[in-house]
């Protein structure tokens, strides 16, 4: 069992999204902000992070690049769920260390592949 730490301000997404990780036998740790997902990110050390762009405190990309230079969370890889995506966007995205990304609506089979993909990883390796 993994540990996928969900950071995702709108409630219905971050329960969907929560019930899926569940279903697919895996932990799911839930964050609806910024400081929070930091917060859980440095307790619970978890296998991935589904990381919303657009959180009421901070965006998903500065919480990452917080994330990638706190020592004790930098190898953790960050998937960016996202309602959009620009070029600049992920251009930025990618700069601060998020792996990959899912738009959204993501599928469960999207999702499924994508928890195995990056939780078979070794810790500090980026795929794109």
């Amino acid at each position: 069992m993994k540990k996928i730490l969900i950071v995702e301000d709108n409630k219905d997404s971050r329960e969907i999204l929560g019930l899926f990780v569940t279903k697919f036998g895996h932990q799911a740790l839930k964050a609806s902000n910024s400081q929070e997902a930091i917060t859980y990110a440095e307790a619970e050390c978890p296998d991935l992070i589904l990381m919303d762009l657009d959180l009421p405190d901070a965006d998903g990309i500065k919480t990452t690049a917080i994330l990638k230079q706190n020592p004790k969370t930098s190898s953790i890889p960050v998937v960016a769920v996202t309602a959009w995506m620009s070029a600049l966007s992920e251009e930025r995205a990618s700069r601060v260390g998020i792996v990959s990304y899912l738009i959204k609506p993501v599928s469960p089979q999207t999702l499924k592949e994508t928890i195995r993909e990056y939780t078979t990883l070794t810790r500090g390796e980026v795929r794109f």
